[in-house]
C-alpha cells in the first residue's frame, strides 16, 4: 500500500469536540464561520473522516485560533 492510500485502523484523532467546548462554540457556529456543512464537520468530529482538504483545515484552525497539532493528534489506539 502506498502512503497516499487510505489505511484501515488509522491512528489520527480529531479533537474538534474538545476545542469547541474550550471556546464555547457550537458545531453550527463553526459551520457558519468556515463554510463547511454540519454533516461534514460531524464526520470529522466523530473521527469518521478519511481525508480533509488543507483549505478546510486552515479555515477550522483560523476559526478556532488553534494549530493543526491541537486539532489532530496521533492516538496510541488505531480506530477500527
Amino acid at each position: 500500500m502506498s502512503p497516499a492510500e487510505p489505511e484501515d485502523g488509522h491512528a489520527i484523532h480529531c479533537r474538534l469536540d474538545e476545542l469547541l467546548a474550550e471556546r464555547g462554540m457550537t458545531l453550527t457556529q463553526l459551520s457558519e464561520r468556515v463554510g463547511v456543512s454540519l454533516v461534514n464537520l460531524s464526520v470529522l468530529k466523530n473521527d469518521r473522516a478519511r481525508a480533509i482538504r488543507f483549505s478546510t483545515l486552515t479555515a477550522i484552525c483560523r476559526a478556532l485560533d488553534c494549530e493543526v497539532g491541537e486539532l489532530l493528534t496521533v492516538s496510541d489506539h488505531p480506530a477500527s
